[in-house]
Formats: C-alpha cells, structure tokens, sequence
C-alpha cells in the first residue's frame, strides 16, 4: 500500500532520511532502452494467466427460442409529485427536494442547468448532505436551522414510512418509482379474482420495503427480499407504521441471485417481479454483486419463475454508464417467446416549484425496462 503523506512526514521527523529520487535514464540510455522494450514486449505466459484469473468467467445463457416481444421505445415514465414529495428546483449538480416537513438538498450529477429559484430559497433548506456525490459515497448531513431526528413520517400513495436520514444521501423512498408502483396497483386489482389465490408478487433488492407495501395494501401476497437486515428492520418498521401487520409479507435477509435459484428448484412462480438492483453490492455471506456481469442471468432466472400468464416484470437500473437500449435489449431476449411486450426507456422527476404545482424541468433519475403481458 502506498504511504499516506502523514506517514511520510513521521518518518521524516524521526529521523528517518527520504529517499532520493533515481536519475532520470537519458535519452537513448540503457534504462530508455529497456522500458522500451517492456512496453514492447508482450507479458509472460505466466503474467498472462494470472491477468486471465482476474477477469470474471462469463456466465454464459443460451438464446431462447420463439419470437421476440413487441416493443415500445423510448417510453419516458414520469413523476411530478407524490403526496408529501416533489422535487422543487434543481441545478449545479444538485436538487432541492420536498419530503413531507422538511426541504433537502441532495447532490445529483444530472442536473447539468443553473437553478430557477435563488441562493436563498436553497439556503432555506431543513437538511443538507455532504460529503462524496458519488451514488454510492458516503458523507454525512448538515441541519442549518435545527438539529433534526434520525427518522421522520412520511406517505406516498396511502402507504406511511419512516424517512431516514442515511449516510449513503438516501432517505428511505425513491419517488420516481411511483411510476411503476401506480402500474402495479392497477394492475394487481384488475386481476383480483382472476384465479384461485391473491397475486404473488416479489420484490427483489426491496430495500425499505414501500414497494413492498403497495403491493400488499393492493391484495397481493408479497415476497421481499434483501441482503441488509437494517434494510429489513426498517422495511418491518414501515410496515407496522402503515398498519398492514395482517397482509401476507415475507421479509426475506438473503442473496437475490441465491434465493431466485432455489424458487426456480422449488417450482415456486410470480404474477408480478420487481427487481432493483444496485451496480455493485454484497450477500449477507459476502456474496458479490456486479450488475454487469450478473444481470443478464438474473433476469433468465425471474423469467424462469414468471406464471405464464404474468402481470409484468420490471427492472430498474441506477447509476450505470450505459443506454437504455442495452437494457431494453436484455430485456427483450430475456422474454423472447413469452409474448407480451417490452417497454423501456428512463424515469423522471418533473420539478413543481415550491408549491409543488408548477411543472419545470425533467430531471431523469435511471434506467428502466419493464414487460407487460399486453
């Protein structure tokens, strides 16, 4: 591991003498000559394999037979407000959010154009994140006006759920995800009475669980699945809070890719699949996840536990370089010769201004590819 710079400093002050810098091999010199010839010459075979040995063995799936869905693209879902949220304004890599009580300000590397409102309607904010802007990174939050609780109410679509405050800039919902979930709804009390039985619908990387609870307040019987027990808790905590103790939910802590496999030898299959997974994550045994390389047979294996006349199967992609033609594309391998059709395109936010009712800007948010019966 490369030395910090403090390091260094305290071995300079105890005595120890830095290093001198090597000479610097002269033009046309042996030294020149022989990085020359390593930039040249090809590694050893033994160099060669061990660089092999880092790649990831592709997992390779076999091409399905039968035709390929209809599609539609692109297929643009958005949002404006949902109950106690809406996005405000947006602008310099961030956005101003309204969550129930409280205004946020959140980093967002999309939102390329300068702000509508001024410097200080954005100094007015409850809760300020800082720290790394990578989705991922960590940081911390700032509260300019008051210390503020861990945890706070919040509701969307008649479902109530805890906000928190995390040290990833997430506070427990994805708004834009209101697009599919007021798809799901729909789609799950058209279909009450269809068949013997509720809908069975899975949510896979569930996370706190509202996903979960619209389906269940909809009448389905629900399985989410995540490989955080904090994520878990929160999702129990969000579930006693909307009073749906008595709708069949099972919280399952387990690797997605894990548990897919054992549905698919169980014979068990779905009416509705959600699946949102993150671009690198881990089991709760340390299983690894990398979106690129496991998603292609993530998505074989909900097809494989898909009723053959399913509802639909969603999923959603953060944070990824990528179109979502390649996506769209996956997806619609995924599904060739199960009929239906595939639409795909991104989610977006609207901006609503401060009252929440003044369409602005679209601000995209991610990916998505989702596969309706009709």
């Amino acid at each position: 591991m490369t030395p910090s710079r403090q390091d260094k400093t305290r071995r300079h002050k105890a005595g120890g003498k830095p290093q001198a810098k090597p000479d610097r091999p002269r033009k046309g010199g042996h030294a020149a000559a022989r990085a020359d010839e390593r930039r040249k010459s090809p590694p050893s075979g033994d160099k060669q394999n061990e660089r092999r040995s880092r790649q990831p063995e592709p997992q390779w799936i076999a091409l399905r037979d039968g035709d390929r869905p209809a599609e539609r693209v692109p297929s643009i879902l958005q949002s404006v407000c949902a109950d106690g949220f809406h996005l405000i304004d947006s602008g310099h890599g961030l956005k101003l959010e309204q969550y129930g009580d409280y205004r946020i300000v959140r980093p967002e590397a999309q939102a390329l154009w300068p702000p509508l409102l001024d410097e200080k309607t954005w100094a007015n904010a409850d809760a300020i994140f800082t720290g790394d802007t990578d989705e991922d990174g960590m940081g911390r939050w700032r509260f300019p006006k008051a210390a503020l609780g861990e945890t706070w109410p919040l509701r969307i679509m008649d479902i109530d759920f805890l906000g928190r405050f995390t040290s990833f800039r997430h506070v427990g919902v994805f708004p834009e995800q209101v697009a599919h979930w007021q798809w799901m709804r729909d789609a799950l009390q058209n279909a009450s009475g269809r068949a013997a039985g509720a809908p069975k619908v899975l949510n896979l990387f569930g996370y706190t669980g509202v996903a979960s609870l619209v389906a269940a307040a909809a009448g389905a019987e629900v399985t989410h699945v995540d490989a955080s027990k904090k994520a878990i808790g929160w999702a129990r905590e969000n579930q006693a809070l909307s009073g749906l103790d008595d709708r069949p939910i099972r919280w399952i802590c387990d690797d997605a890719m894990k548990f897919i496999e054992r549905e698919q030898r169980r014979g068990n299959q779905y009416d509705i699949i959600l699946t949102d997974p993150p671009k690198f994550g881990r089991g709760p045994n340390g299983e690894v996840w990398q979106l690129f390389e496991h998603l292609p047979k993530m998505l074989d294996l909900c097809r494989a536990i898909l009723k053959p006349d399913a509802l639909g199967f969603v999923l959603t992609a953060y944070s990824i370089r990528a179109s979502f033609y390649s996506v769209h594309e996956l997806m619609m391998e995924t599904m060739r010769g199960f009929g239906g059709v595939v639409e795909s395109g991104e989610l977006v936010i609207r901006e609503g201004g401060l009252s929440g009712n003044e369409p602005g800007r679209a601000l995209s948010t991610s990916l998505y590819a989702r596969w309706l019966p009709q």
